[in-house]
């Protein structure tokens, strides 16, 4: 497979190219749609382009792409207190029937990497308080 835009489908009228960022934002915006996930794991490159206040779709995403086929690999953070196998599945579900609708691609699999857990804010207020408070 591919990371580079491919010959997707030649028509009578000319030909049709999804460039592998278009993919990755779709797998994106699938993946934060799910319940329980808290937001997508970029590392380094997608927080400074965060803090130079530029939006990334396509942030936790990568994404392999062939001539009928794409693999996509998403990394996630999950909000404590949900199923993480459930969530997992559910992003799974999400992603390859977006990518396939969108694209008419073929998705062989969405590898999901949970990278790590967050408590919701109000929670995670109460929790600090709850540790700063004089006994």
């Amino acid at each position: 497979m591919s990371t580079l835009p491919t010959e997707f489908e030649r028509t009578d009228i000319g030909e049709i190219q999804i460039a592998p960022e278009v993919i990755e934002v779709i797998a994106g915006l699938a993946t934060v749609e799910v319940k329980g996930v808290a937001g997508m794991s970029g590392g380094f490159a997608g927080g400074i382009a965060e803090l130079l206040g530029r939006k990334n779709l396509s942030k936790g995403v990568k994404v392999e792409v062939g001539q009928r086929e794409a693999a996509v690999d998403v990394s996630v953070i999950v909000e404590y207190g949900n199923r993480l196998p459930e969530v997992a599945s559910e992003i799974q579900r999400n992603v390859k029937r977006s990518i396939e609708t969108m694209t008419g691609l073929n998705v062989v699999e969405v590898n999901v990497h949970i990278h790590d857990v967050i408590f919701k804010a109000a929670e995670r207020v109460e929790e600090i308080e709850a540790t700063h408070r004089v006994k």
